[in-house]
């Protein structure tokens, strides 16, 4: 009899086991549906939604600065590196005509029945060596000490310019990783925006102001424009006003400075460019291009900038507005110097 009671009690003990477990199990499943359904977050509201957007929108404005400045500075170190690189060709294209010329002398006294040694020195096709034996140049005592010295110069001077070089490459690809990251900053952030307002309607993206244009080409605009232009404390600022108007509706492009798409900066730089006056590429540059001045003081033309971090900035046009290129949902346009956090002004003429 043992023998056939102890299976039988393995089999209730592990049915019991199972029903104990499977009740459990269903349990802890019912607890977590009914605390996943207690817990849900609610979906964002539009406001809440352009909010984060508008966030995403500023902080890809302070990197698309940081992209720009380092661009600036990428470019220039580019041309240095051409710059370079073209004088020590025009050196070594000298240097090859002297050591030519040292050559028709070397053949001339082989033929003769000896070369003189400081030809020998300066005819090496090792130039660290020919450079390490200046003082026994000076003691040959050759009638060509003074070519082989012009040799052994450019041959210095040509080899400052390559470590030059190798500088300004350095730094270029540095800068280059730089705008790399940049770069990627700035696509991340503006792909995340574009992914929450493609959540929202036409009509929601509009009520936020990231929907259709607001502020047309239309005849009283072109006639406001005539009118701050009028206004302005001189030519060159009214010229860059009217600058400013023609290009109301143009789509903001990060990194772009026109003829027909900018970002903020951009637009400033292209403005003043139109009206014959130079400007940095970047914000942070150009709230420091002029005179300060306070915001009760403004006249069409100045420069208004936003944000503690100067990441924003427009051409004021008269009567509390502004025109500037706000950011990839929204075109050129006008709009209150107030509706962002202000930071400063400068006069640029």
């Amino acid at each position: 009899m043992a023998a056939h009671r102890r299976p039988r009690q393995r089999a209730t003990g592990g049915g019991a086991a199972r029903t104990a477990a499977t009740i459990t199990l269903a349990g802890a499943a019912t607890a977590t549906g009914l605390g996943g359904t207690g817990h849900a977050e609610p979906d964002p509201t539009p406001e809440q939604v352009g909010a984060r957007v508008d966030r995403l929108y500023q902080e890809a404005e302070v990197a698309t600065e940081k992209y720009n400045g380092a661009k600036e500075k990428a470019d220039a170190a580019e041309r240095r590196l051409e710059g370079l690189r073209d004088e020590a060709a025009r050196k070594e294209d000298r240097l090859n005509t002297a050591r030519e010329a040292l050559g028709s002398v070397a053949a001339a006294q082989y033929r003769s029945g000896g070369l003189d040694p400081a030809l020998q020195l300066a005819l090496s096709a090792d130039p660290d060596r020919y450079l390490d034996g200046a003082a026994f140049v000076e003691r040959a005592g050759s009638r060509q000490t003074a070519a082989v010295e012009k040799v052994r110069k450019q041959l210095r001077e040509i080899e400052r310019l390559r470590g030059a070089a190798r500088v300004e490459l350095t730094s270029l690809k540095s800068r280059q990783a730089e705008l790399k990251r940049h770069r990627k900053t700035i696509t991340d952030k503006l792909g995340t925006a574009r992914r929450l307002l493609s959540g929202l309607t036409a009509e929601e993206r509009a009520g936020l102001g990231h929907g259709a244009d607001r502020a047309s080409r239309s005849p009283s605009g072109a006639r406001e424009g005539l009118s701050a232009s009028a206004q302005a404390p001189d030519s060159r600022a009214a010229a860059a006003v009217s600058y400013a108007h023609q290009k109301l509706g143009s789509p903001y492009v990060w990194g772009a400075t026109g003829p027909d798409a900018f970002d903020c900066s951009g637009l400033i730089q292209a403005a003043y460019r139109a009206a014959g006056v130079s400007l940095p590429r970047t914000t942070y540059a150009q709230i420091d291009a002029g005179r300060r001045v306070a915001r009760s003081e403004l006249l069409p033309g100045d420069l208004v900038f936003f944000y503690s971090g100067i990441s924003h900035v427009g051409i004021y046009v008269g009567d509390g507005q502004m025109i500037h290129a706000p950011n990839p949902s929204a075109p050129v346009r006008l709009a209150p110097v107030d509706q962002m956090p202000f930071a400063g002004a400068t006069r640029v003429v």
